[in-house]
């Protein structure tokens, strides 16, 4: 996944709202969050670690506030020289000068970025509160500066008489068309009005965010006895005990609607439990109740949309995605939604089935569908996943697995590097080089949860790559395996390796970029392009030179057995309905919000209605299997960035599947291969359109029918 707060943004202005903003003034903020600087602070001046790598055992809560406060007034006297010179406006002194502004306060905001997301504290979190109006306006003072944004539409008006290189004059067209979709040419009354959406947008945000964090970190079902734990591991036990109190045991919840532990708990009433608690979430009242800020963000994003000039947020939104408009996702979720829910029916109708023979006597509900299909897969296959884990040992996935994979893909060779330190002990660190033996980059990963650190898998570019700045990458991946105990194996499920090799796709996007321009850098791209190549990563996992190589027990170190292989390919499509299906769902929930206009946005007490029929008008209403994300707490919608674009990772995948055709029709996993992907599409960022590039890459256009097939669905068109 890539995010607003770990994505190199596809406006270096904009980049500014990784912490979303408010209005007060920014030394009378940051003043109170931090009264006494120590000396010296080391986010002022460049790290001169190997790569810039940032120098994070030097870092301290209260660097943040001082260096936020001058990054932002040296930032505005640059923008106000820029605006204001008497030169005639020149592509290098207005669009490049832009390009090249806010070193101190880019560098600020994205260490920053990465301790909010990984590593955070009470202090950084009441500054991201103070923060988020704050960098609001200081974005807007720069997007709705009269001076500036005049400069720039003389170049534009003339830009086919300016000589520029493709990538120049594709920066001239972008910058210009970022200004204007950010209200450069609304009228006074209306910038003041677009200034005060954004500013309490940017603070609801930082709030729905912060909120759901603490609800995931305060979230549990208490267990009295141990025997209601049955189906799970000893370790699973042992964790629940740790996280109880008074003797009890303690359930604890992830982000996403299902819950692990409801595919081995056998007490179905627990189970009941802990799915309940789980859909409930930001929706029984209390302090992280999250209706009233859902229907507010939504009213709010509905306003600034038809202020610019569009019928909704999606509207807004689509314009700059590879989708282009409403009625494109809207078809592409159709064409899904009917299939997904047949299949998923079909599914439960097997459950339903073994329920029966047990003489269960009740009708296979959310809480049981974990539990239920494992049994349908054991009963088709003779297959239990947990078998896999001791097979799936981190290190051996990532360095015999992902690792391998894209050497012999790209030539790119890894050493670790021991010396160099994130801000965890448990981040490993590797120095990457070209085939040549030239240096290409960092790649930092940190694998583990611990409390506080953001839910799910994301990339981050903690130093951003381009020709303009000279600066090679350095990237990271974060996960949230749970650590084992002192001693322990890190053993992966099937799923966590395919996030693995997933996240790593986003990594050599970033690492691969030869672009000259920051704004174009790595995955400056569509957000509905930007999964793409890091899905085609994924292809990898079960390749069976790369699955040969680190595929191995732990102990024995014996490869997977053949048998069991076989038994994971036949499975592929197993329970596809069901994933497909609440996938689906969440993007429903997703696009009915955001193709509301301002006044049809229920309040507070109507989002769950609401909810309910946006799933039953879509077909989706299936209550075996709810949404991955119910709207109370779906930080990709309503906090991560992917507003009316969640669809992305669909789209996404249907260019996917595509190009995975196109990858075993010339021969899989060759050099020859990886240099033509790197070559045409991975080096190349955002300076060309998205789809140009595919096809580039594949020689023609994309259909719907490999993703149909992969999951289930369809079957394949001859081709």
């Amino acid at each position: 996944m890539i995010s607003v707060f770990c994505r190199q943004s596809r406006s270096k202005i904009r980049s500014l709202l990784v912490i979303p903003a408010l209005g007060l003034t920014t030394a009378a903020v940051l003043h109170a969050a931090t009264p006494v600087t120590p000396e010296p602070n080391p986010l002022l001046s460049e790290s001169t670690l190997p790569y810039h790598l940032p120098p994070f055992e030097q870092f301290k809560d209260e660097h943040f506030a001082p260096a936020f406060e001058l990054g932002m007034s040296t930032n505005l006297k640059e923008i106000e020289a820029i605006a204001n010179n008497p030169d005639k406006p020149t592509f290098d002194n207005t669009i490049v000068a832009l390009e090249r502004s806010g070193e101190l306060l880019d560098r600020t905001n994205r260490v920053f970025g990465i301790l909010i997301n990984s590593l955070p504290t009470d202090a950084l979190k009441q500054l991201e509160n103070d923060l988020s109006p704050v960098l609001a306006a200081h974005s807007d003072a720069i997007l709705l500066n009269s001076a500036l944004f005049a400069r720039i539409k003389t170049l534009h008006d003339a830009r086919d008489t300016l000589g520029l290189d493709p990538e120049s004059k594709r920066l001239l067209d972008r910058t210009y068309k970022d200004f204007v979709r950010s209200g450069a040419q609304l009228n006074d009354a209306d910038k003041t009005k677009l200034k005060a959406l954004n500013a309490e947008l940017a603070t609801l945000m930082t709030k729905f965010s912060q909120d759901l964090v603490k609800e995931i970190g305060a979230s549990s079902v208490s267990v009295d006895q141990p025997s209601e734990l049955d189906g799970l591991s000893a370790a699973a036990i042992a964790s629940a005990k740790a996280a109880g109190t008074d003797g009890k045991y303690a359930i604890r919840l992830t982000n996403t609607t299902g819950q692990p532990p409801l595919d081995l708990l056998t007490n179905r009433a627990l189970r009941q439990r802990v799915m309940e608690a789980s859909l409930a979430r930001g929706s029984h009242g209390g302090e992280f109740d999250s209706r009233a800020t859902i229907s507010r963000i939504a009213r709010l994003r509905a306003e600034q949309a038809v202020l610019l000039g569009y019928p909704n947020h999606a509207a807004y939104q689509l314009a700059e995605q590879t989708a282009g408009k409403v009625e494109t996702v809207n078809k592409l979720l159709a064409q899904l939604a009917t299939p997904a829910v047949a299949n998923a029916r079909k599914e439960a109708a097997a459950m339903q089935a073994i329920v029966d023979a047990e003489k269960g006597g009740f009708q296979i509900a959310a809480w049981d569908w974990g539990f239920y299909a494992e049994k349908v897969r054991q009963e088709r296959y003779a297959f239990d996943e947990s078998q896999l884990k001791p097979y799936f040992e981190l290190r051996h996935v990532l360095v015999d697995g992902v690792f391998f994979a894209a050497t012999k893909l790209y030539g790119i060779t890894f050493k670790e590097r021991t010396d160099l330190k994130g801000y965890s002990p448990d981040i490993l660190v590797f120095e990457i080089f070209n085939e040549d033996g030239s240096p290409l980059g960092l790649f930092l990963g940190d694998y583990y949860a611990r409390p506080g650190k953001r839910g799910g898998a994301w990339m981050q570019a903690y130093v951003p790559t381009s020709g303009l700045t000279g600066f090679k990458p350095v990237v990271a991946n974060h996960l949230n395996i749970p650590k084992p105990p002192a001693g322990e194996p890190t053993l992966l499920t099937w799923d966590e390796v395919k996030t693995t090799f997933h996240e790593f796709g986003h990594a050599l996007h970033g690492m691969f970029s030869t672009t000259k321009y920051p704004r174009f850098a790595g995955t400056s791209v569509p957000r509905d392009f930007v999964e793409y190549p890091s899905q085609v990563n994924e292809m990898w996992r079960d390749w069976p030179e790369v699955l040969a190589h680190y595929a191995k027990h732990y102990q024995t170190g014996a490869p997977l057995p053949q048998a069991l292989l076989d038994k994971v390919v036949a499975t592929a499509k197993f329970n596809q309905g069901f994933k497909t299906t609440e996938l689906v769902a969440a993007n429903m929930i997703d696009q009915a919000w955001h193709q509301l206009k301002p006044d049809e946005v229920p309040g507070a007490d109507g989002v769950l209605a609401f909810e309910a029929a946006a799933l039953k008008r879509a077909g989706v209403d299936f209550p075996p299997v709810p949404p991955r994300y119910r709207s109370t707490y779906f930080s990709h919608s309503f906090a991560g960035g992917y507003s009316a674009g969640y669809y992305s990772y669909f789209w996404s995948e249907v260019l996917d599947a595509d190009s995975v055709e196109w990858f075993k029709t010339h021969g899989g996993l060759t050099r020859a291969n990886g240099d033509h992907f790197r070559k045409t599409l991975l080096s190349r960022g955002g300076s060309e359109e998205a789809m140009t590039l595919f096809r580039d890459f594949t020689g023609g256009d994309p259909y719907i029918e490999p993703l149909l097939e992969r999951r289930g669905l369809n079957s394949p068109r001859a081709k």
